[in-house]
């Protein structure tokens, strides 16, 4: 599962709805241009994915993503300063593939953290999920400025668990960075666990950080 930080104009799906209100004027959002989508690229293996998900490029990019974030529910905080809980919204429209996957994770997350909620959209939202082949595995992407998508390669969904690649990329969304010489129990540990491992639920110290990350309606520095 890797992180990428810039993309060319055919691999960006643009954030179209913000985080509350006032924000699409402060982050200059616009909807996804019709069709556009990652290129596909060819299929890749174990020692791709691990290549690039060790790389500085990975994490540096991991956290120019949720830089992204931050400053979108910055915005929120000012427009409303007594919310106490942000909802991400997302769509998946370009996943259809992975839609079960997905609502699975959404399901973990709701359940695991108070602070920060996951939300389906039919179109827009603060990221969008998309679908096909990439030789570097799945990565939430970003471009630096408030636009994002999460692109969850077919092959390496059918080694690992689907529901843990996606549950681990959503938590880049909130904030957690890779942490690939974690055990399985360690959701952010990835792929580094191997192919055996089940696990798609964070852990208590994941869970804790993320709720921490997103206290009273803010996003803390990490």
């Amino acid at each position: 599962m890797r992180h990428s930080r810039r993309t060319s104009s055919s691999r960006k799906a643009v954030l179209a709805t913000v985080i509350g209100l006032g924000l699409a004027t402060a982050l200059g959002v616009t909807a996804p241009a019709a069709g556009a989508a990652p290129a596909p690229m060819p299929a890749g293996n174990a020692a791709s994915y691990a290549a690039y998900e060790r790389s500085q490029e990975n994490a540096d990019a991991n956290r120019a993503f949720f830089e992204a974030i931050q400053r979108s529910v910055a915005e929120q905080r000012k427009a409303n300063p007594g919310v106490l809980a942000v909802t991400v919204t997302y769509n998946t429209r370009n996943a259809p593939s992975f839609r079960t996957q997905i609502a699975r994770s959404t399901q973990i997350w709701n359940s695991s953290v108070s602070n920060v909620k996951l939300q389906e959209v039919s179109s827009g939202g603060n990221f969008a999920y998309y679908e096909g082949n990439d030789s570097r595995g799945s990565y939430a992407s970003t471009d630096g400025h408030g636009r994002g998508y999460i692109f969850l390669d077919y092959r390496q969904n059918q080694q690992y668990n689907s529901t843990r690649v996606t549950s681990h990329e959503t938590g880049h969304v909130l904030g957690l960075p890779d942490h690939y010489s974690g055990p399985c129990s360690e959701l952010m540990s990835g792929g580094g666990p191997g192919t055996s491992c089940q696990n798609a639920t964070p852990n208590a110290a994941e869970r804790s950080r993320v709720d921490y990350l997103w206290r009273n309606g803010l996003v803390a520095q990490r």
